[in-house]
């Protein structure tokens, strides 16, 4: 029987991160399995039974990673494209994964404001994560809105990350509770400043 939440973290240089580090040591320190990917496969010699087996362990799995080129860093990709395989994680009996559910928990360089369609970016952070949504969908699992920190160098030169460190903690806390997520949950772009979850009674 699955339980608990699997953090699987992505980040190819932490000796530059300004604040995905500081997120990832929080997170180890709430009652989640957390898992550094560059620092566990260094050269991408990822051990797919054994990853398989962690998604079967949990029925709550937690991408972090900043923003790549609107997308995930490398590491990450593979894990995806080796772990979750056919038979495994869709198609012909590949049902492991089936009612799980899926976060996106991100960092970005640009400001909010960035995204939407009078952004530069041209569209909202959700739109640009929507391969991972359709690859949660495909996997049969409720997949949330992604968690984001936007414009994560100006906060941590400002010394401002606490109030998303605190709101970061309180949603893996939620997550931790296997119930159902309520459909006003899905809705939104993104689960922060204070989202639906954070205001659910028990998060």
């Amino acid at each position: 029987m699955s339980s608990g939440v699997l953090l699987l973290f992505a980040h190819p240089r932490p000796d530059l991160s300004n604040c995905n580090v500081k997120l990832f040591d929080a997170a180890s320190a709430t009652d989640v399995t957390s898992v550094d990917l560059y620092g566990t496969y260094p050269r991408y010699d990822i051990d797919v039974d054994a990853e398989q087996q962690r998604l079967r362990d949990h029925h709550t799995l937690v991408l972090q990673f900043p923003i790549y080129w609107y997308s995930t860093p490398p590491l990450l990709k593979a894990w995806i494209d080796l772990v979750l395989e056919y038979g495994f994680a869709y198609g012909v009996g590949g049902d492991a994964l089936a009612g799980k559910r899926l976060l996106c928990a991100v960092t970005t360089g640009a400001a909010e404001s960035a995204y939407g369609p009078d952004g530069v970016h041209g569209h909202s952070l959700r739109e640009l994560l929507r391969p991972l949504e359709r690859t949660a969908m495909l996997c049969q699992m409720q997949y949330l809105p992604p968690f984001a920190l936007f414009g994560a160098q100006r906060v941590a030169a400002a010394d401002a990350l606490d109030p998303h460190t605190a709101q970061w903690r309180a949603l893996l806390t939620r997550l931790n509770d296997p119930a159902p997520m309520p459909e006003s949950a899905l809705a939104g772009d993104s689960l922060n400043p204070g989202g639906q979850l954070l205001q659910m009674e028990g998060a």
